[in-house]
This record gives C-alpha cells, structure tokens and sequence, in this order.
C-alpha cells in the first residue's frame, strides 16, 4: 500500500512538475506585454505586437489555472496552506491575471471607458508584476514559509483548521527575501527574451524583427546573470531534509546540490536545458535571419523549470518548507490526498496528452502565417 501511494505521490509532483515549466514557457506573453513600448513606434506595429500575445494568453491563463487545480486535487494540505493563508500574495497574482484579460477583451472596443492607453497599462503591469510575483512565489519551495500546521486543530470547534499562516501580511512577506526576488527577475527577463524570440519567429516585419533581435541581446544578459546567481545560491542553500522513516525533518546543508547529485537524471536535465536555451539565444544573435529560436529556448525553458521541481519535492525533500517550525514542513507523503483520489484522478490525467495535443493543433493553425502589417490594416480579428 505505501508503495503504491509512493508512487502516484511522486507521480503527482511529475504532473504539477510540468505544468508549472509549461507555465514558465508561456510566460513570453507576459514579457512580450513590457516589450510594447520599447519595440513600437506605429500604431500598426503596436498592434502587430498585442495581436502576437494577445492571440496566446489564454493558453496562459488555462495553464496557471490548471496547476492551481492539480495542486488541490494532489496536494490539497498545500492549496490550503498556502493559498488560503499566504493570500494576499496569491491574489495579487491573480488580479494581475485578471486585468490581463479584460484588457485584451476591451483595448480595441469602440467607446470603452478606460481608452486603450489604459489597458495598456494594465498589460504592462500583468507583464512586470506577474512575472516577478509567480517567480516570488516559486521561490518558497526553496527559501520557506511562514505557516504552522497542526492536525490536532480538526478537534478545536473553535477554529477547525490545519494550517495557520504566522506573519502578519499573508504572504507579501516573501517579497522581502532577496533570493525570492533573484528567482523573479530571473524569469522576468527570461520570459522577456522568449518574447523577443517569439515576435522574431511570428511577425513578418523587417523593422520589429531587427528590434526584437536588439531585445535579445538586452534581455538575454541580464538573464544570463541573474540565473547563474540564482543557480549558485541554490546549490548553496542550507535545505531541509525528511528521514523516510520516522518523516522528522532536519536540516542539510548543500540539500540541493546534493539532490542534483543524488539524481543524476534530473542533472542531465537541467544541463539540457541550460545548453538548448543559450543555443536558442545564440544562434538567433550570431546567424541573420533565423527565426527559430523560441523553439529550442522554450523547450530549455520547460527541461530547467522541470529539474528544479524535480529538485524541490523528490529525494525526501519537503517542496513547501516552514521557516518558522521545519517539522510543519509538506512533503509528498504528508501533503498529498488519499489514496483513491489520487488513482482516480490518474485516470483523468491520462487525458492530458490529448489535450496538448490539442492546443499544439490549434497553436499551429494561428500561427499558420505570419502575422503582417496588412493584416492589421484590414481590421479583422484583431486586437
């Protein structure tokens, strides 16, 4: 039995593993919405370059509402732990979310109430703020969280509640950790880079293609150094460890280096996708004319963003550690839902490569040509 569950535990970490690199990929929408500005100088290449995002954020949006899901189904100690006492945090993140899409619901109406200029903004601060706030709280599976649990609070009829979050601002607290923010701008200005790549591969305009190859090089060094930083602090950091036996958690120090050394398939994962994202970014700098780059930088995207799941919640590390009482710390084991549920929902998840395959049939038929200028003098599907 404690076989079984182990492996549709581990199994469950897989899927939110992949989401969530998914989710990272996706995010070039977000870092193409704080590009507009700097790569538009027309209105009809501004609205070349909202139509470019704007015809993907959905995919987004679906993406990051789906992890949440998994996470509930799978893990549900940690929906309530972490969303429902670190909310503020959370619903910061959504009300970016939120903006996002009435802007691209509303920007082009005739006669909306906020002029376009506005909405804009909103992009803007769904692009800048998403990002860096998601990144944040990525971060907590490494640095830690302010939260107590006690199962013996299901006998207080007083207040029935498993999880109690330990610091006042509910999750904003994570925003003063510096190595919380070092992972944020880290994938702020990944997913900046991704969206230069992607309007290269997506428009056909001379002028925002040359623009956006200058955006590269912009983004992609800052990147570059933020990501070594944050790779070295990891591989650094004092972590927190579960012996499989008694589930006491200790700490270990180099936890997750020795992680990436203890699982030597997650290593070649990593290194992977560190080499398939620079080789992405290189070849699109060093040779004119290719366009070709998202593809490999999004699939390194997907293989780093993956390891580092990996690294956060296999080999008996707990993936949500407290910082204010390590034994409080979840774990595959301690965290997870029964048994049955998380059969039944692997049922369910065997639908998941039907529906990629879906969004990657429906991805290619929007972007079966080019988006032009022309396009977006004729006025139709646009926005």
């Amino acid at each position: 039995m404690e076989l079984n569950a182990c492996f549709y535990q581990h199994y469950w970490w897989f899927i939110i593993s992949l989401l969530g690199a998914l989710l990272v990929f996706l995010l070039f929408v977000q870092g193409g919405q704080t590009l507009f500005s700097t790569l538009a100088r027309t209105p009809v290449q501004r609205r070349m370059l909202v139509n470019s995002t704007g015809r993907k954020w959905e995919f987004t949006f679906t993406t990051l509402v789906v992890f949440g899901g998994a996470f509930f189904a799978s893990f549900p100690l940690f929906y309530s732990t972490s969303f429902g006492g670190a909310y503020w945090l959370w619903m910061a993140i959504l009300f970016s979310f939120i903006i996002q899409a009435v802007s691209y619901e509303y920007r082009s109406r005739r006669g909306n109430l906020l002029g376009t200029r506005m909405y804009d903004i909103f992009l803007a601060i769904n692009g800048y703020a998403g990002i860096v706030l998601l990144g944040v709280a990525v971060g907590t599976f490494f640095t830690g969280a302010s939260f107590r649990v006690d199962k013996n609070n299901l006998t207080d009829l007083a207040m029935p509640v498993i999880s109690t979050w330990q610091h006042p601002a509910h999750g904003l607290e994570a925003v003063a950790d510096w190595r919380n923010l070092l992972l944020g701008f880290t994938v702020l200005f990944l997913a900046r880079t991704q969206a230069a790549l992607y309007f290269i591969n997506n428009i056909d305009d001379e002028t925002l293609y040359r623009r956006s190859r200058r955006q590269v090089l912009f983004n992609a060094v800052p990147f570059t150094v933020l990501f070594l930083a944050f790779t070295g602090v990891l591989l650094t950091l004092t972590g927190y460890e579960t012996d499989p036996d008694s589930g006491t958690v200790a700490l270990r120090d180099y936890k997750y280096f020795y992680n990436l050394i203890e699982m030597p398939c997650t290593a070649v994962l990593f290194l992977l996708g560190t080499v398939s994202v620079l080789y992405g970014v290189g070849r699109t700098l060093l040779a004119d004319g290719w366009r070709r780059g998202i593809w490999f930088s999004g699939a390194g995207t997907v293989l780093v963003v993956l390891s580092l799941f990996f690294l956060a919640g296999y080999n008996h590390t707990p993936y949500y550690p407290s910082s204010v009482d390590m034994q409080s710390s979840l774990t595959l084991v301690n965290s997870s839902s029964s048994l049955f549920t998380l059969q039944v929902m692997s049922v369910v998840s065997l639908l998941v490569p039907f529906v990629l395959a879906y969004i990657v049939a429906a991805w290619r038929a929007i972007d079966r040509t080019p988006i032009t200028p022309a396009e977006m003098e004729s006025g139709e599907h646009t926005y």
